[in-house]
């Protein structure tokens, strides 16, 4: 059995490491506010590709996938979510460009639903996409915590400190660029550990086949591809991740590092084909835990992934996958802890003034204040996939009247405000969890595929109806005249 003490003391030295990894690479790098939260036109293909991958591969990929697996349909539901998380970054090799091309001097979302909409729309998106990512960070601190918990009794608030005050530690000093070089190690450190993993699980299972038979005959629905369960579930989280990613700072600020347009197109399209196996492989471990009477009770489909692993795996095995649950959190903790503070720090300066050193010591002070919001939460141990889900509703009622402003002339303010708010409405008056906490009454029966398709479908329509109704004209030409270069005091280059 694994002692809290050997899993404490390698999960510190692994922390350890990537702090003084980040650190020194930051060093003498961070001269302005601008290399500390966008490091522009700065990364070539590989190191974009590896950051794009350790970023969207944070530990919730040990979690989510394997709960879809053995809780919400199968083996389809796993395929969904594994669609989801290619199609969010394939999106943005298409949107990407137009970004880099009408706000070129940009940094942010926020900043873009300001210069494109106005006050009103962007306090809208910058709340909403606030807390998505405090909700992704908070669970990534969840999964984390709830992995070393079962593996070795570790408190969980012991994890979650110690995650958050580390990578806290060189991502507040380095920002973006002490971020992305990590990312580029953790991605050549997870991927092998990842597929080893899943291979000498197979193998101490007695291999695919008998893996296969475990599944059948405990729950032979779970392998279904036709699965009813499964395909709505399958259905919906490809809306709730792609409408999650498309506000997810962390992303935006890499379209700006990116060297150039066509390595960005390049780099996010071969991240997109990458997460598919790393998704699929880690989801099916909800199945298998199924099928090996592991999951007894609700709460244990989310941890699927290392009940199998417990159960079959000697311990410096055991180990190993504890490793790499670690480098998956802080590979995303880092990019989450960086993106909130860039969408606060951007817009500082509109409303408090502050330039230069000033700026880049409050984009500093508000990574610490993120930081020890989501240790807190993530102490907590909330469903992985609740938490997500929740964070993915108020990005899918959002991301299309947000975007639809980069390429419609007629997408005006209260037009967007408007389709966004109705949408988020239906979307919570169907959304499972709200019940216990919304009066209402005489609806139909929850459902999260209604809850999400819903609010994805109406913000579509009415962001497109009132945008004909309008009779608003906008010059997309002008995007670009409001952004303002921080290290100029506020003055555009």
């Amino acid at each position: 059995m694994v002692t809290a003490t050997t899993l404490v003391a390698v999960s510190a030295v692994v922390l350890l490491a990537f702090a003084a990894l980040g650190a020194w690479y930051a060093r003498g790098r961070i001269e302005t506010v601008e290399d500390y939260i966008t490091a522009r036109d700065s990364t070539g293909g590989g190191a974009l590709t590896a950051t794009l991958v350790a970023s969207s591969m944070g530990a919730w990929i040990l979690f989510s996938p394997a709960e879809a697996g053995a809780a919400f349909g199968g083996i389809t539901a796993v395929a969904g979510y594994a669609a989801g998380s290619a199609l969010a970054l394939a999106g943005f090799a298409v949107i990407g460009p137009r970004i880099r091309d009408r706000l070129p001097e940009g940094h942010s979302l926020t900043e873009y639903a300001h210069a494109r909409y106005g006050t009103a729309m962007y306090t809208y998106v910058l709340v909403v996409s606030v807390a998505y990512m405090f909700v992704f960070l908070a669970a990534e601190f969840t999964g984390i915590a709830s992995a070393l918990s079962l593996i070795a009794g570790v408190p969980g608030w012991q994890t979650a400190a110690a995650v958050g005050v580390t990578v806290l530690a060189y991502t507040g000093y380095g920002g973006l660029r002490a971020s992305m070089v990590t990312d580029t190690v953790q991605t050549v450190l997870i991927l092998p550990l990842l597929i080893v993993s899943v291979v000498v699980t197979l193998v101490a299972l007695g291999g695919t086949d008998a893996a296969h038979a475990t599944v059948v005959e405990a729950s032979p629905e779970l392998l279904d591809l036709g699965s009813a369960t499964g395909l709505e579930f399958g259905a919906y989280v490809v809306v709730a991740v792609v409408g999650a990613e498309m506000l997810n700072q962390a992303w935006w600020q890499r379209v700006y590092a990116a060297r150039d347009a066509a390595t960005l197109r390049r780099s996010f399209l071969v991240a997109a084909v990458a997460v598919v196996p790393m998704v699929f492989l880690a989801g099916i471990f909800g199945p298998i835990a199924v099928g090996l009477g592991l999951v007894e009770a609700p709460a244990d489909a989310s941890v699927s992934f290392f009940l199998v692993v417990n159960e079959v795996l000697p311990d410096p095995a055991v180990i190993a996958v504890a490793v790499l649950a670690v480098l998956l959190v802080v590979s995303s903790a880092d990019t989450l802890f960086n993106a909130i503070a860039s969408i606060v720090t951007v817009d500082l300066p509109r409303l408090t003034g502050l330039a230069g050193d000033d700026l880049t010591t409050a984009a500093r002070a508000v990574t610490v204040v993120v930081a020890a919001a989501a240790t807190v939460v993530g102490a907590q141990g909330y469903s992985v996939l609740t938490l997500f889900l929740l964070a993915d509703l108020l990005a899918a009622a959002t991301f299309i009247p947000l975007l639809h402003g980069l390429y419609s002339t007629r997408a005006w303010s209260g037009g967007a405000l408007f389709a966004s708010a109705v949408a988020l409405a239906v979307g919570l008056a169907f959304f499972p969890p709200a019940r216990g906490v919304l009066p209402l009454g005489g609806l139909p029966t929850a459902s999260y595929f209604v809850s999400f398709l819903g609010a994805a479908g109406v913000s579509t329509i009415l962001a497109l109806l009132t945008a004909r109704l309008g009779g608003r004209e906008y010059d997309l030409d002008r995007l670009g005249d409001g952004v303002r270069h921080l290290d100029d005091g506020g003055e555009r280059r």
